[in-house]
């Protein structure tokens, strides 16, 4: 497995390549997000470790650019940054997960481990209703007409549909599709989710995914 490291900190890039290479993975390094960029869209990786503050061009600069083209490939972002306003602008950007700095090599190595597991689904369809998801293309289509999700947004839509029928509590959703511990703002959810209901046009009479109030959700069939 391929992955790039963009870090401008050469004593944080050299201590995760080292890491990282005794794992057996292939480390490439970019030290700004200029370079960061420019080596995404010339080579195929399949992972990217991003530092949000970089020279030129942010991490969060370079995972909107580098979604444009890629949906699939997941983006961790290392950072200092962890406000709720931080965390949601880089998980709207299209990233996968992030660390917070400083962190242990241990969970960033299991981190990067749920990333190629997730990858590493088959073509596998699920229904909701007239809602269809590809696992394989990532896709999410509606009537057949294609509906763009972020890959947090697909994430959410697809766990809650694998689970169709059960309510899913806020504590499981911010544990099983954040990877982060109940402790943390469950508000995220809520932006997460009104962004699916409003790209799929779920209107008030349409029960496909239903809001429980005060414990999380359920996706039904109407």
């Amino acid at each position: 497995m391929k992955i790039l490291i963009a870090e401008d900190e050469i004593g944080i890039s050299n201590f995760l390549k080292q890491g990282l290479e005794e794992e057996g993975y292939e480390i490439s390094l970019a030290f700004n997000g200029n370079e960061a960029l420019q080596m995404a869209q010339k080579n195929k990786y399949d992972l990217f470790l991003l530092d949000w503050m970089m020279p030129g061009l942010t991490g969060l600069d370079v995972c909107i650019l580098f979604r444009e083209k890629d949906r699939k490939t997941p983006v961790i972002f290392i950072t200092a940054k962890d406000t709720i306003q931080e965390t949601i602008a880089g998980l709207k950007a299209g990233a996968n997960d992030y660390i917070k700095k400083p962190f242990h090599f241990e969970e960033l190595l299991e981190r990067i481990r749920v990333q190629f597991r997730s990858v590493a689904v088959s073509d596998q369809e699920y229904k909701l209703g007239n809602i269809i998801m590809k696992l394989g293309t990532h896709q999410v289509f509606r009537d057949e007409q294609e509906i763009t999700l972020t890959q947090k947004e697909f994430s959410l839509l697809e766990y809650l549909i694998k689970n169709k029928g059960k309510v899913c509590t806020r504590t499981q959703i911010i544990e099983d599709v954040w990877n982060i511990s109940f402790e943390y703002d469950t508000g995220v959810i809520d932006v997460f989710m009104n962004s699916i209901r409003k790209k799929l046009n779920l209107k008030k009479e349409e029960d496909y995914i239903k809001t429980i109030r005060g414990i999380g959700y359920i996706a039904n069939e109407i």
